[in-house]
């Protein structure tokens, strides 16, 4: 786990997708988003399954237990109806909850819509891998991770990515940059490393 290459478990929860009814979009959103904002190496591991809460829970376990990802990023399933279980999934696995995730994911949402409120997304950390409930719209993905922006393109709410390079950090993972073009990480002026 502590491999100096951060890898990153992308996980799309949807019947449909799954089904091969639908494209799936969770997945090629957030990898072109990463892409984009991190600066070094990095491997993604891509799953694709439906809402059935057990397959999820094996899913995120075998990605943490054996894969060894750092960060895991799951899409869809966090709302309020019946086939909706990745919240419930993500809890039923995890050694700690990080709910100020989850309260700044419905803050930046409520941004832009009153229905963010029916939002039940989660993070979660197993052993030392943090893993994040994302929406599943692209548009949606971008807006959590990246915050809100005013017209000038600074910060009026901070995306949810800006804390995770220190998260990671603290559970003693890889050092991670990011592209301040796209995302600006905060970590404590301690907890810098110079550039080499």
């Amino acid at each position: 786990m502590n491999s100096s290459i951060l890898k990153i478990g992308l996980v799309s929860v949807s019947d449909r997708a799954a089904n091969g009814l639908y494209q799936d979009q969770g997945i090629p959103a957030l990898t072109k988003w990463l892409t984009e904002a991190l600066v070094g190496e990095f491997i993604f591991e891509t799953r694709l399954i439906p809402d059935e809460q057990l397959t999820i829970e094996q899913t995120l376990c075998e990605l943490v237990d054996h894969v060894g990802c750092h960060i895991i990023f799951s899409t869809g399933g966090t709302g309020p109806a019946y086939r909706d279980v990745t919240p419930d999934a993500t809890l039923a696995i995890a050694d700690r909850v990080m709910p100020g995730f989850g309260e700044q994911m419905r803050q930046i949402s409520l941004y832009y819509v009153p229905t963010a409120i029916l939002s039940r997304q989660v993070a979660v950390i197993r052993k030392k891998s943090l893993i994040v409930n994302l929406p599943g719209q692209p548009k949606s993905i971008k807006e959590t991770l990246e915050g809100v922006k005013d017209d000038n393109g600074n910060s009026v709410v901070a995306g949810i990515f800006a804390s995770i390079p220190y998260c990671i950090q603290l559970l003693d993972g890889p050092y991670i940059e990011t592209n301040p073009q796209i995302i600006q990480s905060f970590r404590p002026k301690s907890a810098i490393k110079a550039a080499k």
